[in-house]
């Protein structure tokens, strides 16, 4: 699903946009910090489980979303199914991950990961 430039691109630092529906059928979009394992087939986002989009994923239990990043010409969005978990192992691996791809996040006892399980890979890295 992966060439070696479009996951190499996901290494690099860039803000990510993550868009989630509304209940009312409109996008909600916000800016994240997002990392992608490749292996799992997984891109994680950190967040507080008070945030708009993880109560908007956890109400519906599992949601379709998009994660996408841009660099002047280069992009890609990372479509999948994404749930919460507030499980500790899983939120410490996402912070961990996180803080290679950004830096150390602040502390936040409300924190949860956004798994998402992607579907699709889309972009233009080169």
């Amino acid at each position: 699903m992966f060439t070696d430039q479009l996951a190499a691109f996901w290494t690099e630092r860039h803000l990510c946009v993550l868009s989630t529906v509304r209940a009312d059928g409109t996008v909600h979009a916000t800016p994240v910090g997002a990392t992608l394992d490749v292996d799992a087939g997984l891109v994680r986002v950190i967040c507080s489980g008070t945030s708009y989009k993880a109560r908007t994923i956890r109400r519906l239990g599992e949601a379709a979303v998009a994660v996408t990043q841009v660099d002047g010409r280069r992009w890609s969005t990372l479509e999948g199914r994404a749930v919460v978990t507030a499980d500790p192992s899983r939120v410490h691996l996402a912070e961990r991950l996180y803080a290679k791809r950004y830096k150390e996040p602040r502390i936040n006892p409300e924190r949860v990961v956004i798994e998402i399980t992607i579907t699709k890979a889309l972009g233009n890295a080169s």
